[in-house]
């Protein structure tokens, strides 16, 4: 998902540079409480009073990070368990650039994560190194922050497979033709769940969205900051949901971006499923633009003659797997980026383009794994047990076949594109072996200032109902909707309607007084 800001006086960003806050205030203790977290209260005031004593030891980030200076690297160290802070302690790897503005100018830490669950936010510095424009103005008022939260990266890694096994190709088909084809992906899913018990079965009751809350409030302690300044993008944006939920009180100014539902009733079984809809909707906006340049791409100039010629192209790997190693699944994986991305609108059509011209290598090259590329197949592999551990420990989920049987049968009539990828991908929380939680109910708890919330109509990962969902549990909150536009990830395109916003907000606080529907970013151009 991945990958999902608050109004504040100037007064309270004063603040936020300020002595470093270390424990929660009474009134978030209560807060907390509130929501059955009362022992995890007290034990993140423990940590974030430990973190702000030791700070972080910025230095010079590890040569194999790919993170050039002035980028600087460091860790903060929080508890496995928060229930018991003074137990195992586990190190989250953080980095920073300083705001590129003067001392005064400075409004504190702009702390980022980009979702997954299992991504990476170590990267969100470079915005800076390589003078992303979107972000300049921001970059000059705030230090840029990013973390692998934990499990993810460099900060206690799991993993639940083999990371060269985990890339192996060809994968079954997803769309099963048989029930013997149910029952093998069925295997797979028990044996994953298996393999994440085997391999980091310690962690796996402890990989849930609220510790990784927890572990913000302690990054941001040991930061030095008396208030929180997020961006969160996809699942971020649950995340940001879940920190303001827990700790009112300590948030500045958030950004929420490509919202996910935060509904108890959504987390995470029904948000999937709402997906496979939203996908195939973004799936039909991306063929109709193939199909209106028909003169550069030759796909047909209808969406139907497009969507013939991905059949035939899904047929042809499901009977032999192009180079041996892209099959359905293969496909499927390379393809979802164009409903997920503006961005890749043109270099999907490109390659497929050149499939159908006679150039096979063109798409196996694209679609294939890479089993030489060591450290990314590590990514990977370690990017979807975080998502995988996060999703099946937030939630309770169903164990009953029959209802995913059911449920993904009628979704995959008239949404063909995802719903059966999507299901076997999450099918090991079904068999989960470690505990499964209630999920936070996400409310406006006293203290909370105003959050914006940044959505584009049409998005595939996180559906427009999610940004009206939190929208509607956080009062006050504003939202800016991207008018006939999917692209995920609304705030680091170019749209000045959004960007000025967004910049506007983060700079000053100001927020417009009502929510604003902006025309789309610029359509891409092959």
């Amino acid at each position: 998902m991945g990958s999902a800001g608050l109004l504040v006086a100037a007064t309270l960003i004063a603040g936020a540079v300020a002595a470093p806050t270390a424990t929660a205030s009474a009134g978030d203790g209560a807060e907390r409480a509130r929501h059955g977290q009362g022992q995890e209260s007290w034990g993140v005031a423990v940590a974030a009073a430990r973190a702000a004593r030791a700070g972080v030891d910025w230095k010079d980030c590890p040569a194999d990070w790919g993170l050039e200076k002035p980028i600087q690297c460091g860790w903060v160290t929080v508890p496995v368990d928060y229930a018991k802070p003074y137990g195992k302690q586990i190190k989250l790897a953080v980095d920073r650039i300083g705001n590129t503005g003067g001392e005064r100018e400075r409004l504190g830490a702009l702390v980022y994560n980009p979702g997954g669950p299992g991504g990476s936010g170590l990267r969100f510095p470079r915005r800076v190194t390589t003078n992303n424009a979107v972000w300049a103005k921001v970059a000059k008022a705030y230090d840029f922050v990013g973390f692998d939260p934990r499990g993810v990266g460099k900060s206690a890694p799991i993993s639940c497979v083999d990371p060269q096994e985990f890339v192996k190709a060809p994968k079954l088909d997803p769309v099963p033709g048989s029930e013997a084809d149910k029952r093998a992906q069925r295997k797979l899913a028990r044996e994953y769940a298996e393999g994440c018990q085997e391999r980091s079965g310690a962690m796996l009751p402890h990989m849930t969205t609220p510790n990784t809350a927890r572990d913000l409030d302690v990054v941001r302690a040991a930061l030095g900051e008396k208030r929180l300044n997020f961006l969160g993008v996809s699942y971020g944006t649950y995340l940001g949901a879940v920190y303001g939920t827990l700790f009112p009180r300590h948030v500045g100014r958030m950004v929420v971006d490509s919202v996910v539902n935060p509904s108890r009733e959504k987390i995470w079984y029904q948000a999937n499923l709402d997906q496979d809809v939203a996908f195939e909707t973004r799936w039909k906006d991306w063929q109709d633009w193939v199909a209106k340049n028909d003169a550069t791409f030759h796909l047909g100039d209808t969406r139907a003659e497009v969507q013939d010629k991905w059949l035939q192209l899904r047929a042809t790997a499901k009977k032999n797997p192009l180079g041996g190693v892209v099959g359905p699944a293969e496909l499927i994986s390379f393809f979802q980026s164009a409903p997920y991305y503006d961005s890749s609108w043109v270099p999907v059509a490109t390659v497929f383009s050149q499939y159908v011209a006679g150039d096979t290598q063109a798409l196996v090259d694209a679609a294939a794994p890479d089993l030489s590329d060591t450290v990314g197949n590590a990514d990977a592999e370690n990017g979807n047990a975080v998502y995988t551990a996060v999703e099946c420990a937030d939630a309770k989920w169903p164990t009953s076949w029959q209802r995913w049987d059911r449920d993904n049968t009628r979704l995959h009539r008239d949404h063909p594109f995802m719903t059966w990828a999507n299901a076997w991908m999450n099918l090991p929380c079904a068999t989960w072996p470690a505990k499964q939680n209630t999920p936070l109910d996400v409310r406006t708890g006293k203290g909370l200032p105003p959050v914006l919330i940044v959505q584009s109509e049409r998005d595939a990962a996180t559906p427009y109902e999610g940004a009206l969902e939190l929208h509607q549990r956080f009062k006050g909150s504003r939202l800016i909707t991207e008018r006939g536009a999917g692209s995920h990830g609304v705030t680091s395109l170019v749209n000045s309607c959004v960007n000025d916003r967004v910049d506007a907000y983060l700079l000053t606080g100001e927020l417009d007084a009502k929510d604003v529907t902006c025309a789309p970013h610029a359509t891409p151009r092959p």
